[in-house]
């Protein structure tokens, strides 16, 4: 038996086998100097340190009968507790883990439509990262991450996904041009709304000025008719028959300046008359009287 020594870096773990055999309490041996003894103990060192896996390009159908290129990378590491199981459960985990990969996704993308594989990436990362994760534990590895790097259509599908873009962005330009159409006639039309309710609201206002000024003018007017009775009145109070009378016969005399030959007096024309006639009446008989009395005084 030969004794000799291993250097465990801080990054490995050194799975120890004595006589063939991994003993579960001290065969997983961590960083620093181990002393071994050969040919009864045998070793294999473990990394611990994250790797990557680069999947090569699967074709996969999607659930419209698509095929689709698809490869993607795989982010993973050995458990640290559990490392040795990367020994013992697994011959090249590093296949193995290539070959789940490949199966999974190809399940994944069998239920999805090409536009849904084609927009929902993270989803199929999700998936992908759980599922594999689900079987790489039995083998102490952990899949941390998976990222799609590239999905490549058939030339047939990338040229009606094309068409289907140009018709998508037309029928959006389509859709913003009219929907800027009902929004310029919109605010064309509530401008015009607005416009009629100003101009309401003005001839409105322009009807109530005009209707207050003309009530005032009528108020102003009346009170000054008013006035002009109140007036008159008071002044006619103190008129007498005869002023009244000689008021007639001047407006009869400004009649008498026209060309009319018929004229209508009022019934209360004649009252005032009746003075004037009844003063005629006496002259005439004093006259007659002094005609009379002049042939006896001669005699």
């Amino acid at each position: 038996m030969i004794p000799y020594i291993k250097i465990v870096r801080q990054y490995e773990r050194l799975a120890v086998f004595t006589l063939g055999k991994f003993s579960e309490t001290g065969g997983l041996k961590g960083p620093g100097l181990r002393i071994l003894v050969w040919p009864i103990q045998t070793t294999t060192m473990i990394d611990l340190r994250e790797e990557v896996i680069d999947i090569p390009r699967q074709t996969n159908i999607t659930s419209d009968n698509a095929p689709l290129d698809i490869d993607f990378l795989v982010f993973l590491r050995p458990i640290e507790h559990e490392a040795q199981k990367v020994v013992l459960e697994v011959i090249n985990y590093h296949q193995a883990v290539i070959g789940m990969a490949t199966t999974i996704l190809r399940a994944v993308v069998g239920e999805m439509t090409v536009d849904e594989v084609l927009s929902q990436r993270e989803r199929i990362n999700d998936e992908l990262r759980v599922k594999l994760d689900e079987i790489t534990g039995r083998w102490g590895i952990k899949v941390t991450q998976v990222e799609i790097k590239e999905i490549s259509p058939a030339t047939d599908i990338q040229a009606a996904m094309n068409r289907q873009m140009a018709a998508e962005r037309l029928r959006r330009a389509e859709v913003t041009e009219a929907e800027g159409t009902r929004q310029a006639s919109i605010t064309v039309a509530e401008g015009e709304k607005e416009a009629e309710i100003l101009r309401a609201e003005g001839q409105r206002q322009s009807e109530i000025l005009t209707a207050e000024g003309d009530q005032q003018a009528s108020v102003l007017r009346a009170e000054g008719f008013s006035t002009a009775l109140d007036r008159i009145y008071s002044v006619a109070q103190n008129i007498d028959t005869k002023t009244l009378s000689l008021q007639y016969f001047e407006t009869l005399k400004e009649m008498g300046k026209g060309d009319s030959t018929k004229f209508i007096f009022p019934m209360e024309f004649t009252k005032l008359l009746g003075p004037f006639a009844s003063a005629l009446s006496l002259i005439e008989d004093k006259q007659s009287r002094e005609e009379e009395s002049q042939p006896t005084d001669d005699a």
